[in-house]
């Protein structure tokens, strides 16, 4: 190992690899049987249970954590797939804290939720490894839906109109599927390559091909894409990077977090990723907290996580946050950027704090930075797109756009939260909505 956290710039291996290696485990290893069983047995099986209510998806969860605790994982697993077909890795980044688990009755009770995740992922890995599919597709329609965009909300209504006999062709621009599941979570968060893995096992299904390469503007248009289809469904994500609109933006070390995170996640070797010393991440949500932490992981030596609002308006959950300071990351909120300072490269960035209502404190302070990272929200990007409504396409009931036949889900359209989750409720809903609009 030749640098250190101490070595100064943008550099590679500030770390052993045995220490990377530990750094980048999985962040809640899976439940053994004996785990999963007294989990499971905690649970009151709620009739009218709010951790339903509370997931986008609707899963039954006191069903599938019943059938747990009988013994019959791979049933449950069947349960949680019937309406979350990517259940196994949103039980791995789900914030199931905010969600399902914070409306168990056991968390209000006690304080201490059924670890309702931890539940799903044992269910959904025990039926994946073996190899199986548990769905087998209806007859054939005689109907052709394309999908753009292969990440979850495409991959969701792909998959549940492949099982209701229609062909789909999934078109996504980068070298091979998953979206954000492959590209743009923590890597602690999904290890061994799951997302790959999991796409491979969702394509069993049958009836779904996939062309990747292929972008709406590059290779592909809607108009073109109407004609050859009997539906369209725009999965397309958020592909641009909001700008931070700062003197000095264009220095060298200034980068978008959603870049750096792709780069970690797509890496052979974490040793030979280069991160800086001093590293500064502006945003609040989970791309701004996941590239934060990970550049520690890294072994930045300090890393800065600066908000411009206070902490209560962080998209990050208060979950993630904490996180993040366990590893040694320093959280300044009510503080928004001035200027980028440097010769060349980054060498300093400038702040003002700000009121809650984000006018000016009247004091300021410097962060030292040989790289930035911008993580301030992404933006749609595509060439005559449906209307849209503020910076998203509009859709109504079940992702129904402007255009006749054309539907939308996940990040691209307007209404959701920016969840996987969310996305897989999307894309599942438009795809039932196609299919009843196409057997009429």
């Amino acid at each position: 190992m030749t640098n250190t956290p101490l070595s100064a710039g943008i550099v590679a291996g500030r770390l052993a690899p045995a220490e990377l290696e530990e750094n980048f485990a999985d962040l809640h290893p899976p439940l053994d049987d004996h785990e999963a069983l007294v989990a499971a047995d905690r649970c009151y099986f709620c009739h009218d249970a709010p951790c339903i209510t509370a997931c986008p998806t609707e899963i039954d969860i006191p069903l599938f954590i019943r059938q747990i605790a009988t013994g019959t994982p791979e049933a449950a697993a069947k349960t949680i797939f019937d309406q979350n077909i990517l259940g196994g890795m949103c039980a791995r980044v789900c914030p199931t804290e905010t969600l399902c688990e914070e409306a168990c009755v056991r968390e209000i009770a006690e304080g201490k939720p059924i670890e309702i995740g931890q539940l799903q992922r044992y269910a959904t890995d025990r039926l994946m490894t073996r190899g199986e599919h548990p769905f087998s597709r209806a007859d054939p329609t005689g109907k052709r839906v394309a999908v753009v965009g292969a990440g979850p909300a495409g991959l969701a209504c792909a998959h549940r109109l492949a099982l209701k006999g229609h062909d789909v062709v999934v078109h996504d621009a980068r070298a091979k599927p998953g979206g954000l599941n492959e590209f743009g979570i923590a890597a602690y968060k999904s290890v061994d390559g799951f997302a790959e893995r999991e796409v491979k096992w969702l394509l069993k299904i049958g009836g779904i091909t996939v062309e990747t390469g292929k972008a709406l503007g590059d290779g592909l248009t809607l108009e073109g894409l109407r004609k050859e289809y009997d539906a369209v469904f725009l999965g397309i994500g958020l592909g641009g990077v909001n700008a931070l609109g700062l003197e000095g933006e264009d220095r060298d070390g200034v980068e978008d977090a959603v870049s750096f995170i792709e780069d970690l996640r797509q890496a052979s070797d974490l040793a030979a990723l280069p991160v800086g010393r001093d590293v500064v991440v502006i945003g609040g949500g989970m791309t701004a907290v996941d590239a934060a932490v990970q550049s520690k992981l890294l072994g930045a030596l300090n890393v800065s996580l600066v908000y411009r609002r206070g902490r209560d308006r962080m998209n990050a959950s208060v979950y993630e946050q904490d996180l993040a300071a366990s590893k040694g990351v320093r959280i300044i909120t009510n503080a928004r950027p001035v200027a980028v300072h440097g010769n060349g490269a980054v060498r300093e960035v400038e702040f003002e704090y700000v009121t809650d209502d984000q006018k000016p404190a009247g004091e300021g302070f410097r962060l030292p930075a040989d790289q930035l990272f911008k993580a301030i929200g992404q933006a749609l990007e595509g060439e005559a797109l449906p209307e849209l409504e503020g910076r998203k396409i509009r859709v109504t009931g079940a992702g129904r756009t402007s255009l006749p036949n054309v539907w939308a889900g996940g990040d691209c359209a307007a209404g959701g939260d920016d969840l996987t989750v969310t996305a897989v409720a999307e894309g599942r809903d438009a795809a039932e909505d196609i299919h009843a609009g196409l057997m009429g």
